[in-house]
């Protein structure tokens, strides 16, 4: 990560949550959907420890320059897709704006600049706690 993307990513808030509820995965795709419009526009650079599926091969291929869309990095990981870790940064311009991390499959981790993003997720996902 480069040092410009650490100190952005130190300036932001965050939470963390289980990746699972019962017997239901909260996938990536499911996180983009809940960020609503603020995910709509940013540009997306994705990071695999472990590549457990094709589609991580193509997510990683076609951010490794600019970045891709919101619409297509949805249409990658729909449908069903279980990661295992992955970093994935919303950058809005040049600005990273957001950052989910997901570990082991079984947590995640969401960083953000904006407050109103991470009041939302904890909404939806009971037990996050503030990192």
């Amino acid at each position: 990560m480069a040092r410009e993307t650490a100190e952005a990513e130190a300036g932001m808030k965050g939470i963390s949550f289980p990746a699972w509820y019962g017997t239901h995965y909260v996938t990536l795709a499911e996180l983009l959907v809940r960020l609503g419009s603020f995910g709509v526009d940013l540009t997306w650079r994705v990071e695999f420890d472990e590549v457990v599926d094709p589609r991580c091969v193509e997510m990683a291929s076609r951010s490794a320059d600019a970045g891709m869309d919101t619409l297509t990095l949805l249409s990658l990981t729909t449908p069903f897709l279980q990661l295992i870790d992955v970093e994935v940064r919303g950058f809005s311009g040049d600005e990273l704006v957001l950052v989910l991390t997901e570990f082991d499959s079984s947590l995640w981790d969401v960083r953000a600049v904006d407050e109103r993003v991470l009041t939302d997720l904890r909404q939806h996902y009971p037990g996050a706690k503030d990192l």
